[in-house]
């Protein structure tokens, strides 16, 4: 997986710079805005934009970023692709979830961000103990853990601990690894059917068209004098509240809808990982982390959840 935080595209710059890799445009330095155009870059999954920008003057070739003046055509398939086009787009989910998300994290582990302590809702974060002697070892602890009155009860956990407890619920997830996909493939069938998401968005977009309508007749009739001022502004007014409460509800089911979609695509990811498996992983494989699992609970009593991206938690112990 791509590594899509503010501190990976950070460390991205750095590593590409000191490298000396070629940019794609005509700076010699890598910047962070490159990387994320990179990461968004539909092109990389077959995909293209045609008409990002326009030419303003064709004498003086001056262009400019297309904001809505020029139709814009979006192709799929136009091209070879370099990348999976569900990996590009669990890129785009996992960027739009972080730029969401109220926890920050450095993008320096696999676990980084993914642990979550049961206590205080924090993310954990890792430690060094013993740092300079040969007792030094990587541990994870909740960030949270001394702050405020409450003392988090949370344990710690090390790298080698939570990968061994990884591998151990992958196993009894895959315990039954044809009925694991189809049931995956079920629920990736469920999250793309959004019908009748569609036709509540079109009925809803319909209706703002009309209260649309209505107020400008009601702005129209009150500029030509042919109503009272006080039925103007309780027409408007109504109108007003009526057109908010249909925008909002038309926002909540695009919103969905998103969900249901960018839910799908994830899914769709974990099955490709899952699918590429012959056997059971006997060692840590960081590319089947980062395609199965969504984020892990640690609790007070030792309890250590994993939650895959469908939607299933497996619980293990310390």
């Amino acid at each position: 997986m791509l590594a899509t935080s503010e501190d990976s595209r950070n460390d991205i710059v750095t590593m590409l710079t000191e490298e000396c890799i070629p940019t794609p445009g005509k700076k010699t330095v890598w910047q962070r805005a490159t990387v994320e155009s990179i990461l968004r870059n539909e092109k990389y999954k077959g995909s293209a934009l045609l008409q990002k920008s326009f030419t303003v003057d064709f004498l003086t070739k001056k262009t400019k970023i297309n904001e809505g003046e020029v139709p814009q055509y979006y192709v799929e398939d136009s091209h070879p692709a370099i990348i999976e086009p569900w990996e590009w787009e669990q890129v785009q989910v996992e960027m739009e979830r972080r730029k969401n998300s109220r926890n920050r994290h450095h993008q320096t582990s696999p676990f980084s961000g993914k642990i979550i302590c049961a206590d205080c809702g924090d993310i954990f974060g890792a430690k060094t103990w013993h740092s300079t002697d040969r007792y030094r070892r990587v541990i994870w602890q909740c960030n949270g853990k001394f702050k405020g009155e409450h003392k988090c009860e949370t344990p710690h956990l090390t790298e080698e601990r939570l990968k061994e407890l990884y591998l151990a619920a992958l196993g009894e997830y895959l315990s039954d690894r044809n009925a694991a996909i189809d049931q995956l493939r079920y629920a990736q069938r469920m999250l793309t059917d959004t019908d009748f998401i569609e036709e509540d968005i079109r009925a809803l977009e319909e209706e703002l068209t009309t209260i649309t309508g209505m107020l400008r007749l009601c702005i129209a009739e009150n500029a030509a004098n042919t109503v009272t001022e006080e039925t103007y502004r309780t027409t408007h007014a109504e109108l007003c509240s009526r057109f908010e409460e249909t925008e909002a509800k038309l926002a909540a089911l695009q919103k969905q809808r998103d969900k249901m979609k960018a839910d799908a695509i994830t899914i769709g990811g974990m099955m490709f990982e899952l699918g590429e498996l012959d056997t059971l992983p006997v060692v840590f494989d960081e590319k089947l982390w980062h395609g199965t699992i969504d984020h892990v609970t640690v609790h007070a009593d030792e309890r250590v959840v994993f939650h895959f991206k469908d939607g299933k938690k497996i619980v293990t112990r310390l």
